[in-house]
């Protein structure tokens, strides 16, 4: 299972709005992973119009979650966060199979 908190679901959902996509719809965020970054995997989250056909699908403080099945493998158990910040505002993953994080926040190992 893969959760986002009320405060990045409220962003999620502007995000979305701001992009001429209705969160009532079949739209949503994806989340992924690829290689790369200061630890060797870094986190993608996008604004689409509808998951892929493979994706794992999620519905969390009203906002689906995509997630296709090779992330979910390092994405499982993960909460979605926002931070309200002046140095570094943004999306946060909070993801228990993390074994180390890089001082960025979007990039990790297991």
């Amino acid at each position: 299972m893969i959760g986002i908190t009320p405060l990045a679901a409220d962003k999620a959902r502007k995000m979305m709005v701001d992009n001429n996509l209705s969160p009532e719809a079949n739209n949503g965020i994806r989340i992924g992973v690829k290689s790369g970054g200061c630890s060797g995997l870094n986190y993608v989250l996008d604004i689409v119009d509808s998951p892929a056909d493979n994706d794992r699908v999620f519905e969390r403080n009203g906002v689906k979650i995509f997630c296709d099945p090779r992330s979910y493998l390092y994405l499982n158990g993960t909460e979605i966060d926002f931070e309200d910040s002046v140095m570094g505002g943004g999306f946060k993953f909070n993801n228990p199979n993390a074994r180390r994080s890089c001082g960025c926040g979007t990039s990790f190992a297991v």
